[in-house]
């Protein structure tokens, strides 16, 4: 099966979309601040459209299909074990699985050997098995299982800081999911590359638009991915990409220092040149623990809005800035007010990158006004 190529982006009606994404648990303690300091933790903004290519950590199941085995009798063996779209194939017959193609040769051999093969998948975090023997499709005279699978997703999405004294990376803001299934993808491997943007598809309320691009010096790899969260994708990189409007970090923002007002979103909307476009932020949630809609902003751009018609599908990541300091990224666009949408607070991308610890002080300097 080809690989799953997807927009990095979770559009919404009003406050709530067809994908969930769930807060961290209550557990997590929010990031505390240190007044006074001069090693007040410092990233640089990206904006840079990337391109992904992510393996996940088995087979992802994400359909059933029905196998002719006879003219008066169609069936799925996969779908009659118990297994379910979503669900993680993890190994069959003790055969670790890491692309789609060992499926088949080890469905292949069961198949004419007349054997049951034992299938152990993730289902919610737990390990299940099943037991299922392979049926013959006589239509196309091979072995299937009656699963659709897919191992692999490619497509485009913003990056969000790179942090050059840890040397690592995050993008999107929001976790990625399998577009058949709302599953998130549990990464086995994965990198990311330089990607253009050739045309602009523009939002229109009830449609959100998206951006065109392509994947450029494939072979020069940017950095890994090393995990998919609810705040995005993070991994190591050795650099600060091309394109970069800061060559220097810039201080970061509590979630308890963002205000409502003027701001700025980086984002690329024409080849690879990222450009600074204003925004407003109308409302600032209260986060006492890690959530993903933490603010609500809209786009007050002319030349945005001309380009784009507001916020679009492959704009998630795009970094948001105010009063000189990186405060989150671009998450989720309004389906029906596509000049709005939802962003998250940078300082959950950075606990999620490795950049701060969940138990450590987030530093920064306090000004009189």
């Amino acid at each position: 099966m080809p690989g799953l190529l997807f927009a990095f982006f979770l559009s919404l009606s009003g406050i709530t979309g067809p994908s969930q994404i769930h807060a961290a648990p209550l557990e997590h303690q929010p990031l505390r601040a240190v007044q006074g300091t001069e090693n007040e933790l410092k990233v640089i903004p990206g904006g840079q459209t990337i391109g992904v290519k992510v393996k996940s950590a088995g087979v992802l199941v994400v359909g059933h299909h029905l196998i002719e085995v006879s003219e008066q009798s169609k069936i799925s063996p996969g779908e009659n074990s118990g297994i379910l779209p979503g669900d993680l194939m993890i190994s069959i017959n003790g055969v670790k699985l890491d692309e789609v193609s060992k499926v088949a040769r080890l469905v292949e051999q069961a198949g004419r050997s007349n054997d049951s093969l034992s299938i152990v998948y993730k289902r919610g975090g737990k390990e299940h098995t099943a037991q299922l023997k392979p049926a013959y499709d006589r239509t196309d005279k091979v072995w299937r299982l009656g699963l659709y699978i897919r191992d692999s997703a490619a497509g485009v999405g913003t990056l969000t800081f790179y942090a050059p004294k840890q040397g690592v990376y995050g993008a999107l803001g929001h976790v990625i999911t399998d577009m058949n299934t709302g599953t998130p993808i549990v990464v086995g491997s994965g990198h990311i590359v330089q990607s253009s943007v050739t045309s602009i598809s523009k939002s229109q309320d009830g449609d959100p638009g998206e951006k065109r691009a392509h994947f450029l010096k494939e072979s020069q790899v940017l950095g890994n991915v090393e995990s998919n969260t609810d705040f995005g994708i993070f991994g190591k990189m050795t650099r600060n990409p091309e394109h970069s409007l800061y060559q220097e970090p810039i201080p970061v923002a509590m979630s308890t220092e963002v205000k409502e007002g003027p701001a700025q979103i980086l984002t690329v909307v024409d080849g690879q040149q990222v450009e600074r476009f204003n925004v407003e932020i109308i409302h600032v949630a209260r986060q006492q623990t890690p959530a993903t809609k933490g603010m609500v902003l809209r786009i007050t751009d002319p030349r945005l809005l001309d380009k784009t018609g507001g916020i679009v599908q492959g704009m998630s990541g795009s970094p948001i800035v105010q009063n000189g300091r990186l405060i989150g990224a671009v998450t989720h666009v309004f389906v029906n007010d596509p000049k709005s949408g939802y962003g998250c607070f940078i300082e959950w991308m950075l606990r999620d990158s490795g950049v701060v610890q969940q138990d450590q002080e987030l530093q920064y300097n306090l000004k009189a006004v």
